[in-house]
């Protein structure tokens, strides 16, 4: 591709719910361009952005892709994203690096969920915002009400700038509202021409009403205008383009991707009146323990942010990144500010889907990959040597749901660590913990399609076969009421033999307490070397786990009396008389199972409040109140056991469809009801029948 210079850069996201149309948008002006030869469809897996086999066989987009094209003189690398929930972490990398978000909504099913969410995350960044209203040519389509609804949505910054003419499978072009001409599309091709006159009343009068709403965003223009001086359209094109800028102005564009109406007026829009990296505030970087500002300067020190990374089993990993100043040229040498480690750029390329395109360099603001940085990882910076900055790391979800998994054979278990941190390093949203309470390799992240999918990869990509199991609940034990026991060992053999005895009382603790241990043998009963022995022997029993098989905790127990032997009495002879006699302890003071109990914060619509918290009592939790949250939901605050909520994600997204969000952590823990208890003490695999 040609190089540009930074201001003929435009960075620009496809964002919006699932199923609007972004993948087969980004086809569109691929072959508006002249980058393609004629259009894939997501439906058969010929797109360029879906090429990843699960992405073909689901039809759906799971991860960014970049798609750049030239335009007029311009750069502009699209990036566009799933719109699934399970995949927001993809969303969440591609904001970070883009200059502007083109929200991507249907004209039949409106403003959804997904969209709402993502909205919210560009505002947070400050991102600028533009809308194209997708799929005008299908039935039930209506530009008006979903004009309303993103009114309704996103506020009075939402600007029509175009108007549909027809409607559903009579829709044939658009009006621009800055020019009063009308777009007429065939196969793609536009005829300029008048307004048709059966609409040309209605476009007068939002015409009028979208110049008001320019100039009201610089004074002289404002001025000028009540005085009946009508700005120019480069004048209303520019005061539009700084209210992009300042994320004030939401234009609203419409078209239909799969008839290539108005897909050439959209990359006139992104080059005219959106961002490129010179126009977006400058990124803040740490550097030698000071907030430093980088600005986009060709000429600067060359500095380059990873912001995905790709597990390629062919190519071997394949880093993406922006350069955030400087220029990066092939065989650049910079060092990875992270690990302290060198990193050679030995071959930089635009990647278009999974096509290579060779790039000799790439300047500040640009994107680009490069193959086989040996120790770099997403959010990593890359710097000259002695020149150490770091980037704020891109901000990933917090997992929802767990999948325990274990290797199918020993060559599979091999493989299966290092396969697993590849695919971290791929999906940052992936998080992989060993849990050693329940002896559990848990695989975590965004929803039960995010994990079924890493599975796949894990089989095509790196040859590993893994087997699904119930994610166990870490519970534990204790003991309700004292009581007192005799551990006695005794042993003979040919030689010495073994002998000890430990009289103990056990005694339950408060919640949290742990275990205590005190000695108050007295006159010798048992030597004093002895002692720890039989701590020892009950704090290994507490560990391998109780009568249930459970880790017990919160006991305390005191070594009051015992006898030994001068002869065959030996530390292992204590030590296992402290563990016999801990047992019957156990046995003896009423032992009882703790269950975790997780504390969790629901946000739902006020409409479903009253479904959620239904659900919630069914799941014994405690709702300790409600609150308003800051998006004006209900913020619903319980504590629920943990082995209730761990399919919640899946739940929660049927009952809400997908309007509700949630969040966990540990709170306590505290005694099963009786009636679980032999359920759960199947999991622990010993057998009880009271």
């Amino acid at each position: 591709m040609n190089q540009v210079a930074p201001e003929k850069i435009r960075n620009v996201v496809l964002v919006g719910h699932g199923g609007t149309g972004k993948t087969t948008l980004a086809e569109s002006l691929l072959l508006q361009s002249g980058a393609l030869p004629r259009m894939g469809r997501v439906e058969d897996g010929s797109t360029v952005c879906d090429f990843d086999p699960e992405e073909q066989k689901r039809g759906q987009s799971l991860s960014l892709a970049l798609a750049p094209i030239e335009w007029k003189g311009h750069k502009i690398n699209l990036i566009d994203t799933p719109g699934y929930a399970d995949f927001e972490g993809e969303v969440q990398a591609a904001l970070r690096v883009a200059d502007l978000a083109v929200f991507v909504v249907s004209a039949v099913e409106g403003v959804e969920v997904q969209t709402q969410k993502f909205w919210k995350q560009a505002a947070k960044l400050g991102l600028p915002r533009m809308v194209f209203v997708n799929k005008l040519d299908r039935e039930r389509a209506s530009f008006d009400r979903t004009l309303d609804q993103l009114r309704a949505t996103f506020g009075a910054g939402v600007a029509p700038l175009e108007l549909p003419i027809g409607e559903e499978h009579d829709f044939i072009g658009v009006a621009d509202l800055l020019t009063d001409k009308a777009h007429l599309y065939e196969s793609g091709a536009a005829t300029v021409g008048e307004i048709p006159d059966e609409m040309e009343a209605r476009e007068h009068e939002v015409h009028d009403n979208l110049v008001e709403g320019i100039v009201v965003a610089d004074d002289e223009q404002l001025e000028r205008y009540l005085e009946g001086d009508i700005p120019s359209l480069d004048e209303l094109e520019h005061t539009l383009h700084l209210g992009v800028d300042d994320a004030t102005v939401f234009p609203v564009i419409c078209g239909s991707a799969t008839e290539r109406i108005a897909i050439d007026r959209l990359a006139d829009f992104i080059c005219e009146i959106g961002p490129s990296p010179l126009e977006r505030p400058p990124v803040e970087v740490t550097a030698g323990g000071q907030t430093v500002e980088v600005r986009p300067d060709p000429s600067g020190d060359p500095l380059a942010f990873v912001f995905k990374t790709i597990a390629d089993p062919y190519v071997g990993q394949i880093s993406l990144f922006k350069v955030l100043s400087g220029t990066i040229k092939t065989d650049e040498n910079l060092v990875n500010t992270r690990t302290g480690g060198g990193e050679r750029f030995h071959g930089i390329f635009a990647m278009r889907g999974r096509d290579h395109l060779d790039v000799p360099a790439v300047v500040a603001g640009d994107i680009a990959a490069v193959s086989k940085l040996t120790n770099t990882r997403t959010s990593d910076a890359l710097a000259p040597k002695g020149k150490p900055v770091t980037v704020p790391a891109i901000e990933q979800p917090e997992p929802v749901l767990a999948f325990a998994i274990h290797a199918r054979t020993q060559a599979d278990d091999d493989k299966l660590s290092p396969a697993l941190h590849r695919l971290q390093d791929e999906d940052q949203a992936l998080v992989v913990e060993r849990n050693d309470e329940t002896k559990q390799t848990l695989l975590k992240g965004m929803g039960d399609t995010h994990l079924q999918i890493t599975l796949e990869k894990l089989e095509r990509k790196f040859g590993v076969n893994v087997d699904l199991e119930d994610v166990k609940v870490p519970y534990r034990e204790t003991i309700s009421t004292e009581a007192d026991a005799e551990g006695k060992f005794k042993k003979q053999s040919g030689g010495h033999g073994q002998f000890g005895v430990c009289n103990l009382k056990v005694a339950p603790l408060p919640r949290g307490e742990g275990f205590v241990f005190e000695d108050k043998v007295v006159g010798g009963a048992i030597p004093r070397q002895f002692i720890p022995a039989v701590e020892k022997g009950i704090e290994e029993t507490m560990t391998d786990g109780g009568i249930y098989g459970f880790p017990v905790v919160d006991v305390k127990v005191t070594c009051y009396d015992g006898k030994y032997h001068s002869v065959d009495s030996s530390e292992m002879s204590f030590k296992m008389a402290g563990r016999l006699g801990f047992k019957a302890g156990l046995e003896a003071a009423g032992p009882v199972i703790l269950e975790p109990i997780s504390l969790i914060e629901v946000a739902v619509p006020n409409d479903l409040q009253g479904d959620v918290m239904g659900d919630l009592n069914s799941r014994r939790a405690r709702v300790q109140g409600t609150e308003v949250g800051d998006d004006g939901e209900q913020v619903i605050i319980a504590t629920v056991p943990t082995s209730e909520i761990r399919t919640y994600a899946i739940d929660l997204r049927s009952m809400t469809s997908g309007r509700g969000r949630f969040t966990t952590k540990f709170d306590h823990y505290d005694v099963l009801p009786q009636h679980l208890v032999r359920a759960a003490a199947a999991q622990g695999g010993k057998k009880r029948d009271d």
